[in-house]
């Protein structure tokens, strides 16, 4: 490690307004230098990382012919247990989560040589279980849209039609279970990262509760919105995979007091006298397509029907929400780009390989997303010119605020409802959009998915039929820890009849 000269001390005290004289400085370069000799200490040591316990025997890019959608970043094959719950399933990874030995993109052409020396935790309990880890799915750039447009790899088209947006971030992922390619899929959600791919492609994608399932060795945005959680085709082939994602590992301090369940045990239990709680604020917003809402509660009529006790509830703060989550933008940049992807003050499995590769980001600046370099500029704006960080302290405040006025709902229905994205899928920005449309096709439909990741309810996607042959996605809420109320209710309503004919 380079000590400083006194020169170097002076440019950082001048840039923080610190007035020292020359004694004062070469005091300070002194005890700097007595520091940097137990930091040279610590980076003569080898780092301590989980174990990798699996051979990968290849992984391999996707040709285009055999890529239509897009969706595929790399194919693999790896070594698993010979039986488990997931034996015969296949499955596919997204590219924010770490296989060890298998390139890591993350949709940003900067991270696209990177290879993890390490395995996701999530990885490990997939291979443990018998589960066929047959690739990594395409994400968005940083995982920072709602779209399919931004990952430098190029779009990744939606199943039922291309052209048109698969949903983001989690997009390869949510293509390629819809388009029936593979069984099961990882995704990860910080503002709807799962549920929105889910509901566009129509497919089950589960948002767990904060800290079910351990985020470690997956890249993030934020560790108090950082979610994993599973994509799959089916409702019973969901909650046995939540089933063997779940639970601590000892490593992830996102995790306290986790209550884990069996979930395929709510299979089949039916909805009767189950209360559900139709939340009038996720209908009817200004961006809202009215046959959309209108398919979802026509779904709700459905799980009525089968014995649901349905009623109107109201939150009115549920309009705020995405101001809310929004808020947390400085503490999101502060992880992706001001530490380097890291991310401090926790006790977080650190793969330190990682940190050197995303800090060429101060080098290559101009390569970053629009919707990242969107936030880097608000978030350096409101520190300079509005209070520091005092919006983001308001809103950590009000997220509190946010929980509760849902948990108070939450008393009164077992779940709530409402459409997961207030549009059903829309056209890719053409190449070389404007940056403004190229913002708006990534933002525009968080507007009910991220007021739940910073509240940690556990909410899901459940296809609910189809609007000119597009899906529609109904999003059921549950209370913390009680995914198997949610399981319930969408089992039902997925044993009452093809979705897609609704």
């Amino acid at each position: 490690m380079r000590e400083p000269t006194l020169a170097d001390l002076h440019t950082i005290a001048e840039q923080y307004g610190l007035r020292l004289s020359k004694e004062d400085l070469e005091g300070h370069r002194e005890w700097v230098g007595v520091l940097l000799q137990g930091f040279a200490a610590i980076d003569a040591q080898p780092e301590n990382l989980p174990e990798v316990r699996y051979p990968r025997r290849s992984s391999a890019s996707v040709r285009s012919d055999d890529n239509p959608l897009g969706a595929w970043w790399v194919k693999t094959q790896i070594d698993n247990a010979a039986s488990g719950k997931l034996a015969g399933r296949t499955v596919v990874i997204k590219d924010n989560v770490f296989i060890a030995g298998v390139p890591l993109m993350n949709g940003a052409q900067l991270l696209e040589d990177y290879v993890p020396p390490v395995d996701a935790t999530i990885v490990t309990r997939i291979l443990d279980a018998g589960g066929e880890i047959v690739g990594k799915s395409v994400c968005e750039a940083y995982c920072v849209s709602g779209g399919s447009h931004t990952s430098q790899s190029g779009p990744v088209h939606n199943p039922h039609r291309v052209g048109y947006s698969a949903g983001g971030s989690s997009s390869g992922s949510g293509a390629l279970v819809g388009a029936g390619e593979v069984d099961m899929a990882i995704g990860c959600d910080q503002g709807g990262s799962i549920r929105i791919p889910a509901s566009w492609c129509g497919v089950y994608g589960m948002k767990p509760t904060t800290g079910l399932v351990p985020y470690t060795g997956i890249l993030g945005l934020d560790p108090t919105l950082d979610h994993a959680g599973p994509m799959t085709a089916s409702v019973s082939d969901n909650a046995l995979f939540l089933e063997v994602l779940a639970g601590p590992d000892g490593l992830d301090p996102r995790q306290v007091s986790p209550r884990v369940d069996v979930y395929t045990d709510a299979l089949g239990r039916g909805v009767d006298g189950l209360r559900i709680g139709v939340l009038s604020e996720g209908f009817g917003r200004e961006e809202s397509e009215l046959e959309v809402d209108g398919q979802v509660r026509s779904a709700v009529d459905r799980l009525a029907a089968l014995g649901a006790d349905v009623s109107e509830v109201s939150v009115p703060m549920h309009t705020l929400g995405g101001a809310i989550a929004f808020g947390t933008v400085q503490s999101m940049v502060n992880t992706l780009l001001l530490t380097d992807g890291l991310g401090t003050g926790r006790e977080d499995v650190m793969v330190s390989s990682f940190v050197e590769a995303q800090s060429a980001w101060r080098q290559r600046a101009n390569e970053l997303p629009v919707t990242l370099q969107q936030m880097l500029l608000l978030s350096e704006f409101l520190r300079k010119e509005n209070g520091g960080y005092r919006v983001y302290a308001k809103a950590v405040n009000l997220i509190r605020q946010l929980r509760a006025a849902y948990d108070d709902a939450l008393t009164k229905v077992d779940l709530l409802v409402m459409p997961t994205t207030p549009m059903k899928a829309q056209p890719l920005p053409a190449p070389g959009a404007s940056v403004s449309t190229d913002l708006n096709a990534a933002f525009m439909n968080l507007g009910n998915t991220c007021p739940f990741d910073v509240s940690h309810h556990p909410a899901m996607s459940v296809p609910c039929g189809m609007v000119d042959e597009l899906p529609v996605g109904m999003m059921l809420i549950g209370r913390l820890w009680e995914e198997s109320t949610i399981y319930r209710a969408a089992h039902a309503l997925e044993q009452s009849g093809d979705w897609t004919t609704w």
